[in-house]
């Protein structure tokens, strides 16, 4: 039984990464470690014997020593989207952590104000030191702007905010290119033969990969076959142009790559890996290279709309990024 962390990160993304539009916005103290550092992607490290002039050097977000009443809060702008769970992750924080926690959120066209309307979307919870605290819930609306409250005082290592983008595709002009797969566009990874050394969400992010970490990579195969992740786009359109970057991947690009894709009209997508076995190539295996960005046009197949893509790798290695750019279909 996977944990309900583990849970969360296979069934969404976080929401408050900066590469997606996740950003600090206000905090009433930053004495020990800025808010800024509670955002950053990378797990959070201790430094043993690091020092500034306000004391220890932490890896998070902390507050100096409450001594009055009140409480801390940070506010926190995330990529537009529904929110699953959060994992308010205390890493490294043993004395000095944040005892309990609760998440506030609000959709806003701008920054928050004294005169915002929170919504209380997570309620106080108790949390364990140096730990990860994963909760899920319940919210099916759209937010864009968080409210951390830590009581009464400490330090948060990282704050992660699992969910689904949301982007509201009814304002793209008629004809319009959009990349189908974009994760800002709403397009999501579903599931993969292997995410051993990437995730496979790396594919749709934002800008071409900033290093071999950035992108979904498999371990070295080691019997028949080849590997594979499934994407479902964030609306139904026909693809005239699919972009496939191996950016930073060198001695472990994949040999060939194919693309399949169909207009998923039924079914449940927790059997999706089965099903896609029938869908039609979009693709045709085309030999890949070392740290390249490929565009194909005259190569695809005119195979209409579709919904869901699947990109086949022979037989395994790493691929930074995947552009499916096509025009919605209209309804």
């Amino acid at each position: 039984m996977s944990t309900l962390l583990e849970q969360l990160q296979a069934e969404s993304i976080d929401l408050a990464q900066p590469r997606l539009g996740g950003q600090a916005i206000a905090a009433t103290d930053e004495f020990f470690a800025p808010l800024e550092r509670m955002l950053n992607p990378e797990p959070a490290v201790f430094i043993p014997g690091k020092y500034d002039d306000n004391g220890k050097w932490m890896d998070g977000w902390e507050t100096r020593r409450k001594r009055g009443n009140g409480y801390d809060h940070a506010v926190i702008r995330i990529c537009s989207g529904v929110i699953q769970g959060f994992d308010i992750d205390t890493s490294h924080f043993t004395g000095n952590y944040a005892p309990s926690a609760s998440i506030e959120a609000c959709y806003s066209p701008t920054p928050p104000d004294e005169h915002t309307a929170w919504t209380q979307i997570l309620s106080a919870q108790a949390l364990q030191g140096n730990s990860h605290n994963a909760f899920r819930i319940s919210s099916g609306e759209t937010w864009n702007y968080l409210r951390l409250n830590i009581y009464p005082d400490g330090g948060v290592a990282r704050l992660r905010v699992y969910g689904q983008v949301s982007r509201d595709l009814s304002t793209i002009n008629q004809g319009e290119e959009l990349d189908l797969a974009a994760l800002l566009n709403g397009g999501r990874a579903l599931c993969a033969s292997d995410m051993h050394y990437g995730h496979i969400s790396n594919l749709l992010a934002p800008g071409r990969g900033v290093n071999m970490g950035d992108g979904w990579e498999t371990r070295r195969r080691r019997e028949p076959g080849f590997d594979w992740a499934i994407i479902r786009l964030a609306g139904v359109g026909e693809i005239s142009r699919l972009v496939l970057d191996t950016a930073h991947f060198k001695g472990n690009y994949p040999y060939e790559c194919s693309v399949y894709g169909t207009l998923y009209t039924g079914g449940n997508e927790a059997s999706i890996a089965a099903q896609s076995l029938y869908w039609q190539e979009l693709l045709p295996p085309q030999k890949m290279a070392a740290d390249t960005e490929f565009s194909f046009v005259d190569e695809l197949k005119k195979i209409g709309a579709v919904s869901h893509l699947r990109l086949n790798i022979y037989p395994d290695g790493g691929v930074s990024r995947l552009r499916a750019f096509g025009q919605l279909k209209a309804e």
